[in-house]
């Protein structure tokens, strides 16, 4: 199992200026494309628990290739 993250883009409903990002992390074997298309329960589930909020964009990635970046290195190699 490999873990994932959704990476959500809100912004705040009283503030549409005011937006941030949140990661919902999991395990699972799907690829990237399969992340994003079975992304909508967790979604339905974050905004149920923060209805101050709203989702403008998200999107898949692995976690190791946040933790990549976040050393120095790159995730890909041009």
């Amino acid at each position: 199992m490999e873990l994932m993250v959704i990476v959500i883009t809100v912004c705040a409903l009283s503030d549409p200026n005011r937006c941030e990002e949140q990661r919902i992390e999991f395990s699972s074997q799907a690829s990237l494309n399969r992340c994003v298309m079975n992304a909508q329960p967790y979604l339905a589930q974050w905004i149920a628990e923060h209805p101050k909020w709203s989702i403008k964009r998200y999107r898949c990635e692995y976690r190791h290739m946040r933790e990549k970046a976040d050393a120095g290195g790159s995730p890909r190699q041009a």
